[in-house]
């Protein structure tokens, strides 16, 4: 009885044993998520929605120096082709006043200074007509620390003067075939009153119609579009209003912002919570397209002229290594519904709320004040990393894409949404946020050309490129020495994260499992040698 109660003792002992053994040594098939791609399967050109366009705060801050150089820098590494921003007709752009009988007098030395810079290093500028002239306005509300006026002309009539004037100027300064190429989109969030517009709907068409009437007496191909709304707002009336009253419209534009409520909060004041939704942001745009598809002019261009995670410069996630895969994931999930999508903004030289007083403050942009560069630049500039062909690919979270030289490359990302219930991300994403594993990714390309390849790895993620978190380490100084910021630049700079040698055989393949954590992104560059 003892050696049968031994013999079953022994024989449990193994199975536990060999169980255990089988629970712990996964083999790598049984990956959750694989990239399959090969290089000779391919959908087309890379659709590059997601560098047409970058917003900026307003026209002034573009004449800073600091500005002009954290934007020369954007546009090498990212490579956006228009900029927008908010601003061109304010007072402090020194644009319009009239003499003592009332006679207008414009004045653009401003304006062509900050346009020049921009066509000097390639980026063409998104023109958004406002605010009002405090000259021409009829009234003096206004917005923000600059002061922006946000009441309709006074007379519509020099309204229409202004811009025809200011387009002809555009035009004898650029040339009629540049300023073709450029967009004019008329006012900013007119449907968020009395915030950006003291007037109704209608006064807004009326404005509509006498901007666009003044820009086509200078050229009837420029194009010119709007309601440049809030929360995806005006675009079907948008398009009836045109329709009906012949007024020409060459693209619709609005915008949205992940979270779902309110609207407008230059102090971060309301907590602003993320939404849950798959489909924020990205859901807007799609319904946008299909209202578009169902319109009278069904072939619009669309361009999302601002969208951010969240609608207030004082939201930590904007500082946070979650906004890098949410960028991603948002841009990915549009598709080819978007002419363009404005990321808002480039950098934190933003003033709406007035100068900040810390390096970080969950500021808009990609870059801080300090042209510290933020998770959320890495997106842009691993993008601009990309082939210019787009290879099949069923992975919601990634893109492939080749060049013609040989090379490869596979972004890929996880997105989690983190934040917890009864939290708001004012609370939550100023803290240390230690991500957590999601498990392996296997990555396969096949159709490689047999030789030897450098594989570069990029990486962002919690602490790697990730600044805020580096920023925390250091007790959150208010002001940053010129150390300091030294040492957040260098350490933070995108550079390759680990690199490889590989070596192709006759089987033309490559495979690679890596470890995923919560909200990292990756970057794998094969560059044939």
């Amino acid at each position: 009885m003892k050696k049968l109660i031994s013999i079953t003792i022994l024989f449990c002992l193994s199975n536990i044993a060999l169980f255990g053994q089988n629970l712990n040594d996964k083999k790598p098939t049984s990956t959750e998520r694989i990239i399959k791609v090969d290089y000779t399967k391919s959908v087309g050109q890379m659709n590059t929605m997601f560098k047409e366009c970058i917003g900026a705060g307003r026209a002034n801050e573009g004449l800073r120096a600091d500005w002009q150089q954290q934007l020369a820098m954007v546009k090498k590494e990212c490579d956006f082709k228009y900029i927008r921003m908010h601003g061109l007709l304010t007072d402090d752009m020194g644009v319009y006043r009239e003499d003592s009988k009332g006679n207008p007098e414009y004045n653009y030395q401003y304006i062509d200074v900050l346009y020049d810079f921009l066509l000097s290093i390639k980026i063409k500028p998104f023109v958004e007509l406002g605010f009002m002239p405090s000259a021409l306005a009829s009234g003096n509300q206004t917005i923000f620390w600059w002061k922006g006026n946000v009441t309709p002309p006074k007379d519509y009539k020099k309204w229409e003067d202004l811009i025809s004037n200011l387009t002809q100027h555009f035009t004898e300064r650029y040339g009629a075939e540049e300023v073709k190429t450029w967009y004019f989109e008329v006012w900013n969030e007119p449907n968020l009153t009395p915030g950006f517009w003291t007037g109704t709907q209608a006064e807004y068409f009326k404005l509509y119609d006498y901007s666009t009437r003044a820009i086509k007496s200078v050229n009837p191909d420029y194009k010119v579009g709007g309601p440049g709304t809030a929360g995806a707002a005006w675009e079907s009336e948008m398009i009836d209003f045109c329709e009906k009253n012949k007024v020409p419209i060459d693209f619709v534009s609005t915008h949205s912002y992940g979270v779902g409520q309110g609207f407008l909060d230059e102090f971060g004041q309301s907590g602003t919570v993320l939404s849950k939704d798959n489909g924020a942001v990205s859901g807007d745009v799609l319904q946008s397209r299909k209202e578009i598809a169902a319109s009278t002019k069904p072939n619009l261009e669309l361009h999302y002229t601002e969208w951010s995670s969240s609608y207030t410069p004082a939201d930590p996630i904007h500082d946070s290594y979650h906004s890098a895969a949410y960028i991603l994931q948002k841009l990915k999930q549009v598709g080819n519904a978007a002419n363009s999508m404005s990321y808002w903004v480039f950098t934190d030289i933003f003033e709406e709320p007035g100068p900040r007083f810390t390096p970080f403050h969950g500021g808009f942009g990609l870059l801080n004040t300090q042209g510290i560069k933020k998770p959320a630049y890495f997106s842009y500039s691993f993008l601009k990393k990309l082939g210019t062909t787009e290879l099949q690919n069923t992975d919601t979270s990634s893109w492939a894409t080749k060049n013609t030289k040989g090379d490869v490359q596979v972004l890929l990302w996880d997105f989690t949404y983190t934040l917890p219930d009864a939290t708001n991300n004012q609370q939550y994403y100023i803290k240390d946020l230690p991500s957590k594993p999601k498990g392996k990714v296997r990555i396969e390309v096949g159709g490689l050309s047999k030789g030897n390849y450098k594989l570069e790895i990029y990486k962002v993620g919690y602490k790697v490129n990730d600044v805020f978190t580096d920023y925390l380490s250091m007790n959150k100084p208010n002001q940053l020495t010129k150390e300091q910021v030294k040492t957040l630049k260098e350490k933070n700079n995108g550079s390759i994260f680990k690199t490889e040698n590989v070596v192709v055989d006759t089987n033309r393949k490559y495979s690679k499992d890596i470890d995923m954590n919560e909200n990292d992104v990756y970057l794998f560059n094969f560059i044939k040698q």
